[in-house]
């Protein structure tokens, strides 16, 4: 069963890098001062910054972002995709080391590498910011796959453009008969990331958070979990150009986009990692 859920969440890695690297069709936007943009958003409970995630221009504006609100006094916590629920930074000094803070959010470096998002979460830890892990934790997935209620969680035609984005995250190669399951897993993700937004939040600061573009999704992602009353705003960073990709990750208040990158062939990747 270890090994399963090992499997698992290998899958679940790949495919939340596949389903963050897809590019999305986006208006283009000057993208010399994310200062100016991010505080251009205040006020809001969070800002939730949707990346690309082999995209280094993405995790540069992410330290910046941590900057300008840090700068500013705003910023009420860092929250991440990349590190599970559970875990924070609320304990460690404004001077603690990398190698501290990665212990502190039980880092996984080859799921997520350090030296993309280190810079954003120790400028935040030298601010004196907490960094919050949000995503679902690893030894709760199983459960989150056999868990039927989740079905309901969103609106019959969000529902089915979640599974076709599963598919399409996975390239084609999940059966059939996983889909409802994986699909089931990315709710119950969208639904831990919203839930610790929702702890995170102080009253006339904003917390930012990091994930990739399909959690950040209006119509299908974490948005769709929190309550009316909850001022958010999303933000999709946009690898340039813009090329064809599923059309429901469509909808975010703003599009920010960054220079092209040489393309990558993740399904092959993914292909590699796919039971036999």
């Amino acid at each position: 069963m270890q090994r399963n859920l090992a499997a698992i969440a290998s899958i679940v890695v790949t495919a939340a890098w596949l389903v963050g690297c897809a590019s999305v069709p986006g208006v283009p936007a000057d993208t010399t001062d994310t200062a100016q943009r991010t505080l251009a958003l205040l006020p809001a409970d969070a800002i939730l910054l949707g990346e690309q995630h082999d995209a280094p221009d993405h995790q540069r504006i992410h330290r910046e972002a941590v900057a300008a609100l840090a700068a500013q006094g705003q910023l009420a916590a860092l929250v991440l995709e990349m590190a599970e629920q559970g875990h924070n930074t609320a304990a460690l000094p404004r001077d603690a080391s990398a190698a501290d803070v990665q212990a502190a959010l039980a880092w996984n470096d080859a799921g997520w590498p350090w030296a993309a998002y280190g810079p954003a979460i120790l400028e935040a830890v030298h601010a004196g910011v907490p960094v919050l892990g949000a995503n679902l934790p690893r030894a709760q997935m199983r459960d989150a796959m056999a868990n039927a209620r989740l079905d309901g969680a969103l609106p019959g035609p969000a529902l089915k453009a979640q599974q076709q984005a599963i598919r399409l995250g996975h390239c084609g190669l999940l059966p059939e008969s996983q889909i409802r399951p994986m699909t089931r897993i990315q709710i119950a993700r969208d639904q831990a990331m919203a839930q610790t937004l929702q702890a995170a939040a102080v009253p006339g600061k904003t917390v930012l958070l990091l994930a990739g573009a399909g959690h950040v999704d209006d119509s299908l992602g974490i948005p769709q979990y929190l309550p009316e009353n909850f001022k958010s705003k999303t933000v999709l960073l946009q690898v340039a150009p813009a090329q064809s990709a599923p059309k429901n990750i469509v909808n975010f208040d703003s599009t920010w986009v960054t220079p092209s990158i040489p393309p990558t062939d993740y399904c092959a990747d993914l292909k590699g990692k796919m039971p036999g």
